[in-house]
């Protein structure tokens, strides 16, 4: 874990670029053991979305379409279209995310917050800090 890791529960999230304070691209490296929690299905009111994998398999929907992407394989969400990622294999995957514009790297520590404050996270609260970064989630299937 480096110094700048933001951790999320077992997610790390390592930001590289941060554009969010002249709305600009932003991006990060995203780390997800095997079996992570992860966000829930979720789209973004403000911003669209690229992934990169770099290493493992990273199982990635956007939409109706869901792609087991490996090495080099990538996948983009465009604003306002539900998405969601996670990790069902054996092997951590990590993936650069670019973001434009970007989030940022104060709305992961705002999530940390909610997420590693002990026991289950506050479902409540963690959609609030969603919701004040323009991220809204998806409907139930």
């Amino acid at each position: 874990m480096s110094a700048t890791e933001i951790k999320v529960g077992r997610l790390g999230i390592n930001y590289i670029v941060d554009g969010s304070h002249t709305q600009s691209l932003g991006m990060f490296e995203l780390t997800v053991p095997p079996g992570s929690n992860v966000p829930p299905p979720h789209s973004h009111s403000h911003n669209e979305e690229c992934v990169y994998v770099l290493a493992g398999t990273l199982r990635y929907s956007v939409g109706a379409e869901t792609n087991d992407l490996t090495v080099g394989q990538t996948m983009s969400t465009p604003k306002g279209v539900p998405h969601a990622f996670s990790n069902p294999f054996a092997e951590t995957a990590r993936a650069l995310i670019v973001l434009s514009p970007d989030i940022g790297a104060q709305y992961f520590r705002d999530v940390a917050a909610v997420v590693n404050a002990g026991g289950p996270p506050d479902k409540s609260a963690l959609i609030a800090v969603m919701a004040s970064y323009g991220l809204l989630p998806a409907a139930p299937k």
